[in-house]
């Protein structure tokens, strides 16, 4: 499927379900990551994640286009178009979209390193996901010196 295939499925899933037409563009946004879809308030255009699609297919695809759909009519009607509205919960459950899309396989969590810290005067102990410059940087609580004491995987 391509970005004209798209578009042709979106302006006919928006005929049928909603009864409305859209009148802007949908195409395929390979940087998306974390989620199915995009709905841009500025220009009205849907971005859809074409991995979503490879995934799980043409179902998957139309509920989060109905997803989508909801928050572009929403808006132009100036209605509540946001998750946290009646409004969208509403018309959502109404057209049979998606709330949440799934999540794509292979994809892991990457662990991260946590870095503890321990004053030398107070002897007070700290973890940061991010190292910092010991030189730099002084307790919050009695101004002494701090030192880095381990790295945890």
């Amino acid at each position: 499927m391509n970005d004209f295939d798209l578009q042709e499925l979106v302006e006919s899933v928006s005929k049928e379900s909603f009864g409305k037409k859209f009148k802007h563009k949908a195409f395929f946004n390979p940087r998306l990551r974390t989620t199915g879809g995009r709905y841009s308030l500025s220009d009205h255009h849907i971005e859809i994640n074409p991995k979503q699609y490879e995934h799980f297919g043409m179902e998957e695809l139309i509920k989060i286009i109905k997803h989508e759909l909801c928050h572009y009519h929403l808006h132009l009607e100036k209605k509540g178009y946001m998750h946290k509205d009646s409004d969208f919960k509403v018309l959502l459950k109404k057209v049979g979209g998606s709330r949440f899309c799934q999540t794509i396989p292979g994809k892991k969590k990457q662990a991260t390193k946590i870095h503890i810290y321990e004053c030398k005067q107070c002897s007070v102990q700290f973890k940061r996901k991010r190292q910092f410059d010991t030189k730099k940087y002084v307790c919050g609580r009695c101004k002494g010196r701090i030192k880095k004491v381990e790295t945890i995987f």
